[in-house]
Parts: C-alpha cells; sequence; structure tokens
C-alpha cells in the first residue's frame, strides 16, 4: 500500500531571500557550539553536524517563512562557514573541506531492509524526494558508535513509518560493498500487505509502495540499473546482482547467513 496523504506532500519551490544573520545564529549555536566537545574534533564531524542544521532549516525555517531561499547543503555551509564565528578561521578551506566530506560520506556504512510480502512475490520500495530521484530499499547511514540492525531498525521507521525491530533476525541479510562503502540490508518478512506507510522525517521519501520482484529483475544485461518496467534503481541493483550470480530469488534470502560482496 503507498503512504498515506501522499497528497499532501509538496516539494518546495525555490524562493528568494537568504536566510538573515540572526536565523544563521541561531543554526550556529543549536547545532555547532552546544555540542560534546568530540563532535568538534574533525570536520567530518561539524559538516554531519551542518547537514542536521540544513535539514533543520530546510524543514522548519523555510516551510514557515516563504519568503525564505532553499539552499542547497554546499550553499548553506557556505553560508554556516562565512556567518559563524567558530568555522569563520576555515573558510579559506572550506573547497578541501567540503570535497574531503562529500567523499567520507561514500565510506560510511549504510544498513537498511529488504522486507518481503508473505508469498515472496513482492518487496517493498521508497523513492527519494526528488523528482529525478531513483527507488530503493529503506537505509542510510550509520549514526556514530550506531550497530549496523540499531540503525536499520531506525532507518526503516523513518523512511516507513514501520518498526521491524521484532522481526529483524540477526543473521539474515546480504552485504555488498559499492565502492568503498558497505551496505548491509537486512531480510525482513511479516509485514502485512495492508500496512499502511508514512515517512517520519520531511522532504527525504516522496512515495512508498510493494514491488513485483519479477518487474524490479534486469530487462537485459546492459540494463541492470532499470527494471523491465523502466523503473530506476539504481540503489536495488547491486543487489539483484547477487541473486542473479548466485542463482538465488529473493524469495530463499531469509537462508543467507554469509555475508556476500560485489
Amino acid at each position: 500500500m503507498a503512504m498515506a496523504g501522499g497528497g499532501g506532500l509538496n516539494r518546495s519551490s525555490s524562493r528568494g531571500q537568504l536566510p538573515p544573520q540572526e536565523l544563521l545564529d541561531d543554526l550556529c549555536s543549536r547545532f555547532v557550539l552546544n555540542v560534546p566537545k568530540e563532535d568538534l574534533e574533525s570536520f567530518e564531524r561539524i559538516l554531519f553536524l551542518l547537514e542536521q542544521a540544513h535539514w533543520f532549516y530546510e524543514d522548519n525555517s523555510v516551510e514557515h517563512n516563504p519568503s525564505l531561499k532553499s539552499l542547497s547543503f554546499k550553499d548553506f555551509t557556505s553560508l554556516m562557514f562565512n556567518s559563524c564565528a567558530a568555522l569563520r578561521p576555515y573558510r579559506a578551506h572550506l573547497d578541501d573541506i567540503y570535497k574531503d566530506f562529500t567523499h567520507y560520506k561514500f565510506r560510511v556504512p549504510v544498513s537498511g531492509a529488504i522486507i518481503l510480502d508473505d508469498n515472496y512475490d513482492r518487496c517493498l520500495l521508497v523513492k527519494g524526494w526528488k523528482s529525478s530521484a531513483s527507488w530503493s530499499f529503506p537505509r542510510g547511514k550509520r549514526s556514530k558508535d550506531e550497530e549496523d540492525h540499531t540503525c536499520a531498525v531506525r532507518e526503516v521507521l523513518e523512511e516507513t513509518g514501520c518498526d521491524v525491530s521484532k522481526l529483524l533476525k540477526m543473521d539474515d541479510h546480504i552485504e555488498v560493498s559499492i565502492g568503498q562503502q558497505r551496505v548491509r540490508l537486512y531480510i525482513i518478512t511479516g509485514v502485512k500487505e495492508d500496512t499502511v506507510f508514512a515517512p517520519q522525517t520531511k522532504k527525504e521519501i516522496s512515495e512508498i509502495s510493494w514491488h513485483r520482484i519479477d518487474d524490479l529483475l534486469p530487462a537485459s544485461d546492459d540494463a541492470i540499473s532499470r527494471g523491465v518496467n523502466g523503473m530506476k534503481l539504481y540503489m536495488v541493483a547491486p543487489f539483484l546482482m547477487y541473486c542473479v550470480e548466485s542463482e538465488e530469488s529473493l524469495g530463499c534470502l531469509c537462508a543467507c547467513r554469509e555475508p556476500c560482496y560485489y
């Protein structure tokens, strides 16, 4: 079932006014200055804090003030480095800091879930907020000191509103390596098909729905990133590749006990 209240999810159009200094100071105080000292020991951690500040700005400030401009994370980071006194000494190095952070994010482990129906015929996919987004299994990056299974439960809850904590089995997972990033997805069964799904975070997920596994398989070896129905499947393809290469269907994955690498 598609998520409840889908008609109410409207993407914000671009607006014109940059955030005033007062708002930037508040964001700096809230997300940068008043955090544990260890969170300020590296630029990677600082930019993760700014990422949270950016989400807050987009989800709250922009939503409640129609005159504010919606900003990319890179533009928002530049504003914060120029306005926050604690960050200003490093603004000359921002390009390198941002580039290093981007590379670092691609190495942060990801956890999530492949949620199957009772017949193992369909799986649950989510689609990102942007119109160009592809479909994927619900998943996300691990937080500092977070266990894989804890991250998977949190991300599924945030992206679908479904609590799978009592359904997750620690040994039932597939693990692939995409570039330098490790992605572990737990195999979840027992979620009712008539469950009403709804994302718990704003502007992250635009659609949630069940999809037939047969429709997700690639139309040809050259089109692994698209299913036979033409859906964008960039974040699903590596796991389908594993199934094809090991001659297994997703319905057999609950028997998988060893991590697999692609």
